[in-house]
């Protein structure tokens, strides 16, 4: 064997045992550190077993996520909530882990927003996960990167960076179920609107292949602004969502209300109410065919005795006078 060889040998056991070295220390500097270690103990096991989560800020604002039988319920609104954003919290609680150990001094917390949330001045926000065989907290505070942000369990002193980075909104309406209705406009036949003000009309149709509605009610001597103008108004169901749900003190009547009819027999009547700077509309629906029944029974109890706040926007297209469908008097 020659001595280049040889000394090519040393040096390459010389690196494995660097390299060896090196993997134990950080190993080492892991387990002192926590690091990979859950930032909530016991979670990952007990995660299906969650009951209740309470989310709250300095600030006064808070959300509580119940468990039912069949679903998830925002107890501050008594309305269901968003099963699926609320599953993706918790999964994301159990699954979140230290990248590194940080203060534990109480008089540093802020630095970081893992104090307690008792003051308006607080950073953080703390979730509380309830399951029968106790309650695990955790306050999560300030963005630290991309993925990381920092974190203190709140039986814990010690604080830590934590991955993967948690947004969580402790205002209720977040976390509504938003899903309204969705009726595509290719089911619509006919839509009656009864705006706030001005005339009723309606837009319809004969049959799914005509291309632009018609408008029924133009007063003598105007006309459209353009064939397709009404065309709009069918595509007003289709992902239709709310922004916020309240249960209101007497029941919406009068106008406006808009009365949609597709094709297939079923029937929804959205009624408008303002308040303020708010806009709500009521909800029902029936059915006229027996492939539809099952469909305006669903909608009329999941709606029933709810208001739903919807955008500004999106109420002055459902309930838009007539008079924007049609040409100007000026226009030649």
């Amino acid at each position: 064997m020659t001595g280049r060889r040889v000394g090519a040998l040393l040096v390459a056991a010389v690196l494995v045992i660097a390299l060896g070295l090196w993997v134990s220390s950080r190993k080492i500097e892991d387990a002192q550190s926590g690091a990979g270690s859950p930032v909530i103990t016991g979670l990952k096991a007990q995660v299906n077993d969650v009951t209740e989560v309470r989310i709250s800020r300095g600030d006064g604002s808070k959300a509580t996520l119940r468990k039912e039988p069949n679903n998830w319920v925002v107890v501050e609104r008594e309305y269901p909530a968003d099963s699926g954003k609320v599953r993706k919290l918790l999964l994301d609680l159990s699954d979140l882990s230290v990248v590194e150990t940080k203060t534990s001094d109480p008089e540093k917390y802020s630095q970081l927003g893992v104090e307690d949330v008792t003051t308006p001045t607080a950073a953080g926000t703390r979730v509380e996960l309830v399951t029968p065989e106790k309650v695990h907290g955790v306050i999560l505070g300030r963005v630290s990167g991309m993925k990381s942000a920092y974190a203190r369990a709140t039986d814990a002193k010690q604080s830590v960076l934590a991955t993967p980075y948690i947004m969580v909104d402790a205002d209720p309406q977040r976390w509504l179920d938003a899903s309204l209705v969705d009726i595509p406009d290719s089911r619509i036949r006919e839509v009656e609107i009864a705006p706030a003000s001005g005339p009723s009309y309606k837009v319809s149709r004969e049959n799914k292949d005509q291309a632009d509605f018609t408008v029924t009610g133009i007063p003598k001597g105007r006309e459209l602004s353009s064939p397709s103008v009404a065309n709009a108004v069918s595509r007003e169901l289709a992902g239709f969502t709310l922004t916020d749900v309240r249960k209101p003190a007497e029941p919406a009547s009068g106008k406006p209300t808009a009365t949609f009819r597709t094709f297939d027999g079923l029937e929804v009547q959205l009624q408008g109410r303002e308040d303020g700077d708010r806009r709500y509309i009521a909800v029902t629906a029936k059915s006229t065919a027996t492939e539809t029944a099952e469909e305006a029974t669903k909608l009329s109890t999941r709606t029933q005795g709810w208001e739903f706040e919807i955008p500004n926007y999106k109420y002055d297209g459902i309930f838009k006078p007539l008079e924007e469908l049609l040409k100007s008097r000026d226009a030649k």
